[in-house]
């Protein structure tokens, strides 16, 4: 049985689970009590961030890494296509931009709007991210504008990972998506395997809700 530790970026991990139908539990981990009180987490990951996986033997952090060894692992599987379908390349890069280009800079654009002092929420650092959030986002958008899906004309799993980023920007980094971008999110929350992550999620779920969906 496969365990997720965590949900945050973990969304993505279950997300990925639920459109493989693969069983799997997932296991809360409380950052806000702090992971100093949770032994059992720290075990797994001793830096102490989410998410982690546990399956069988094997250990893992980092989102995008785990994804990849999943569908490695326990595929093959359409969300994944193969090194040498026309639609690899595309698949390759925005399954890596969602994290590295995109859900990052997010992150730092809303760690200073919402959780710094009052003075420092628009600092230059938090401008910077921000501005290389938007930078990404328009090959997000350039590509939407000839597909409906960022690697092509299939969902795949590069799309649970901008997605993610995505919904991440509109509801706590105060991001504004254009048509394209709206459109394309109603697309992929509109798939079963994401309203089944959001009933597991209870957490994340929670959030959305709170955050206007």
């Amino acid at each position: 049985m496969i365990t997720v530790f965590g949900e945050g970026r973990g969304f993505r991990v279950v997300w990925l689970l639920e459109e493989m139908r693969l069983p799997y539990r997932l296991r809360p981990v409380d950052l806000l009590a702090g992971v100093e009180k949770d032994p059992e987490f720290l075990a797994i990951n001793p830096a102490g961030f989410i998410p982690a996986i546990q399956d069988g033997d094997v250990i893992m952090v980092e989102s995008i890494a785990i994804m990849e060894y999943l569908m490695a692992r326990h595929g093959p599987t359409p969300l994944a296509p193969p090194p040498h379908d026309p639609a690899f390349p595309l698949y390759q890069q925005f399954l890596h931009l969602g994290e590295a280009g995109l859900a990052t800079s997010i992150y730092f654009v809303s760690g200073a709007r919402n959780i710094a002092p009052e003075g420092e929420r628009d600092n230059w650092s938090a401008r910077q991210a921000m501005s290389v959030f938007e930078s990404r986002l328009g090959l997000v958008t350039r590509q939407l504008a000839g597909a409906p899906y960022v690697a092509g004309e299939a969902f795949t799993a590069a799309d649970i990972s901008v997605a993610y980023a995505l919904l991440q920007a509109r509801r706590n980094g105060g991001v504004v998506c254009g048509e394209a971008e709206e459109a394309y999110i109603g697309r992929v929350t509109g798939r079963d395997g994401y309203r089944r992550a959001m009933d597991i999620c209870q957490d994340t779920k929670a959030w959305a809700a709170a955050r206007g969906g």
